[in-house]
């Protein structure tokens, strides 16, 4: 019979070695992180697909790599309602429930992390007849947010612009410069971006500023 002692033992062996079996087979923190990111993200994928390469047959554009901080501001923007609330704005709207579903600041946080650490896609353009040449001229007014390689300029909280889905710039040009975007009372940044939309007189001008834009891109 066995002593009580070395049972005692026997059973502190046991329990460690089924810890130890416990530890092996449980996922690591990074890759439990990663699969909460994940589960967070599938919300969007419908939209703006899997590895965030837009659609713009659903007017979602490309957002993988963007900046962490303008993912978080434009997805609170859509929560608290200044984003999405023009009539006009038909994605915007459909982003508004899609953002709401995010019910935690610590949600949107994960989303935006999860949004910036993917790959930039670099969208293939769509527009037709820009003037890169005259578009340099116009895009003088958006170097002190934007940046001269139109990369963003964090402390003016203007994004980047460079490898973005260049109908979706002009899309927003448009709302910008119709209302649409920019005059609820709480978004203080599409405030400040509204004026610079009017130095762009006509679709064409938007054209040739967004062509610029994609020779900064390459």
């Amino acid at each position: 019979m066995m002593s009580k002692s070395r049972a005692a033992t026997m059973r502190v062996l046991v329990s460690a070695v089924s810890l130890l079996l416990t530890a092996c087979n449980a996922p690591s923190p990074d890759t439990a992180s990663l699969k909460y990111s994940e589960d967070l993200y599938d919300g969007c994928v419908q939209c703006h697909g899997e590895n965030g390469e837009g659609n713009p047959v659903v007017g979602s554009p490309s957002i993988a790599g963007l900046e962490r901080w303008y993912v978080k501001k434009q997805l609170r923007g859509f929560k608290n309602g200044y984003r999405g609330f023009h009539p006009s704005d038909l994605a915007g709207k459909r982003m508004v429930p899609m953002a709401r579903a995010l019910d935690t600041d610590e949600k949107v946080d994960v989303v935006a992390n999860y949004v910036a650490s993917m790959e930039p896609t670099h969208p293939a353009p769509t527009l037709e007849g820009g003037n890169p040449e005259t578009g340099k001229i116009y895009f003088a007014t958006c170097v002190q947010c934007h940046g001269a390689n139109a990369r963003g300029v964090l402390d003016e909280f203007g994004p980047p612009l460079a490898g973005a889905s260049d109908w979706y710039l002009l899309t927003q040009l448009q709302n910008f410069k119709s209302g649409a975007r920019g005059t609820h009372p709480d978004d203080a940044m599409g405030a400040k971006m509204r004026p610079f939309s009017m130095t762009l007189p006509t679709e064409q001008a938007m054209k040739d500023v967004i062509a610029y834009i994609g020779t900064l891109s390459e």
